[in-house]
């Protein structure tokens, strides 16, 4: 598992910089979290009723960027992810397979973990499932029906029926998210403006193929066909231990209710950002910011919203039938190479994902791997993890941070990244001809600590743990116990062609690549990389 970065000091004067885009304003503007120095995030996570592909894994890698630069700034970042383990196509699914619906939905749960894991995103701060805070749900729909802003369905004798819907005539705010004709100003930009014409909205018409409309919310039990349900009565079919007994009747909740019950239970009345991908803008979170404003609580202040892989422009979806599994992608490509396709646009571009984004990427391992490998070799060591985690925003370069302040602009941190390393092989190039060789290779020191930080902030140092084995995942300290016997032998061969001993040499050399081990020699020494 990926571990979260110890604390850094909070940088005030590098935060300050931070511009976001809120999608509930359509801007750009200066972030200022509630409280001083500390950040609060909700995102939206799985629905685990099957295996993960790259489009859902997309929104976690995106975020998981955001919270690691917020980490960068100094921030103490609390970041929640919710697991939906109950709803429709569970239950259904779980049926026709014969599973348990607990039994199906955990099993996923594991395979979204590992996914997780594998490509390097960090484990959330808390990360409750949707069935662990019903009676939160209950709370929250009493507290809904209370102020005057949702209603019990009632059967002809006037009992409950099981269904609760939002009252969403009494709440004069509704849409105030999405609603694309009244009360928002134009997107900032034309990501922006791609986002929010394929972005649901309340002003779309017609059925939404991303977001089938809910069989509950179809009812007409509704008084308008805006209403959306609270709680919902179970289905004939539904089991009996995917029932709860409320003040409303027997059923189960609606989709949108465990968000707002489990944002508030880990944040609070009033959080800092509320994340997902741009498919749950309309009606999840428009649904979501409604009832728990009436419910009386401030809520998030910003809502920030993950673009879709794409595949011919469509977005990457099983419903669609173009989904890629995480495993069936990972058998063709390193870990680092699927997390640097995901990662290296910024979060609210589509990304459109294909061989030419995968090759790019592995492009790019080669790049930066070839020239820590050779800086480590020039300089003598590698620096340390600890060392590479505790560099601050502030230490940074210039343009990366300014492309990182600048609403998260990936694209603009990897341009900085890159010129980093290239003018770390000009310092690599001259190293032998520098007057003051000591000078020189603390030089070429301080380039490589912040091209490996940089890359951190994105999740990408090819030296952390779980890249460690050459970008295929694996444990850091298998690597460095790896890296220690294979310098010793490299030291020995430079001693042996020292001494014109070249038969010893090439004998050490031959036994590195019968056991797989490729050495690059350059004038400034020799690096190894695994075949």
């Amino acid at each position: 598992m990926t571990s979260t970065p110890k604390p850094l000091d909070f940088n005030d004067s590098v935060a300050k910089g931070l511009r976001l885009y809120d999608t509930a304003t359509h801007s750009i503007a200066p972030f200022e979290s509630i409280r001083p120095g500390e950040v609060g995030i909700y995102v939206c996570g799985a629905t685990v009723q099957s295996s993960p592909h790259v489009g859902h894994i997309r929104a976690a890698v995106a975020f998981d960027v955001v919270r690691r630069w917020l980490l960068r700034l100094g921030y103490k970042v609390t970041f929640v992810r919710n697991v939906t383990d109950i709803d429709d196509k569970i239950l259904d699914k779980a049926r026709a397979a014969g599973q348990r619906w607990w039994e199906r939905a955990y099993i996923y749960e594991r395979e979204f973990t590992e996914a997780y894991d594998t490509l390097g995103v960090l484990p959330p701060t808390y990360e409750p499932r949707a069935t662990g805070h019903i009676q939160d749900m209950v709370d929250l729909i009493q507290r809904i029906i209370d102020n005057g802003h949702g209603y019990v369905v009632l059967d002809a004798d006037g009992k409950p029926t099981g269904n609760v819907y939002f009252d969403v005539a009494s709440w004069p705010r509704y849409g105030e998210l999405t609603h694309q004709e009244s009360g928002t100003k134009p997107a900032a930009d034309e990501a922006a403006a791609v986002a929010d014409r394929m972005g649901p909205s309340v002003d779309a018409a017609g059925e939404d193929k991303y977001n089938p409309v809910d069989a509950a919310d179809a009812s007409p039990d509704k008084h308008d066909p805006r209403d959306f349900a609270l709680w919902k009565a179970p289905k004939d079919t539904d089991p009996e231990d995917a029932r709860w007994k409320t003040p409303f009747g027997v059923g189960r909740p609606g989709w949108h209710i465990e968000c707002s019950a489990m944002s508030h239970r880990y944040l609070g009345d009033d959080f800092d950002i509320h994340g997902g991908g741009l498919d749950l803008r309309f009606p999840h979170h428009e649904n979501e910011t409604a009832q728990s404003r009436a419910a009386g609580w401030g809520f998030a202040h910003h809502w920030m919203h993950s673009a879709w892989v794409t595949q011919k422009g469509e977005k990457m979806s099983k419903s669609l039938g173009n989904g890629l599994s995480v495993p069936s992608v990972l058998a063709e490509h390193s870990a680092w190479v699927v997390r640097y396709a995901l990662a290296s646009v910024q979060y609210r571009s589509m990304l459109e994902w294909g061989d030419q984004t995968l090759n790019e990427a592995q492009a790019a391992y080669d790049r930066v791997s070839n020239f820590i490998e050779r800086a480590g070799a020039a300089i003598g060591e590698q620096p340390s993890r600890d060392e590479i985690q505790s560099v601050g925003a502030g230490d940074l370069p210039e343009d990366f941070v300014n492309a990182m302040n600048d609403d998260i602009n990936v694209a603009g941190g990897v341009g900085a990244i890159f010129s980093a390393v290239r003018a770390g092989n000009t310092l690599l190039s001259k190293l032998e001809d520098a007057a003051d060789s000591a000078a020189a290779r603390a030089e070429v020191r301080g380039v490589l600590v912040s091209v490996r930080a940089m890359l951190d902030t994105l999740g990408l140092d090819p030296l952390a743990a779980e890249w460690a084995a050459g970008g295929d995942g694996g444990d850091g300290k298998e690597h460095e116990a790896l890296d220690a016997l294979i310098s010793e032998q490299l030291q020995a061969r430079a001693e042996a062609r020292k001494a014109k001993d070249y038969a010893r040499a090439d004998a050490i050399r031959d036994a590195l690549a019968e056991a797989g081990v490729v050495i690059e020699d350059s004038p400034t020494g020799s690096t190894w990389s695994l075949k």
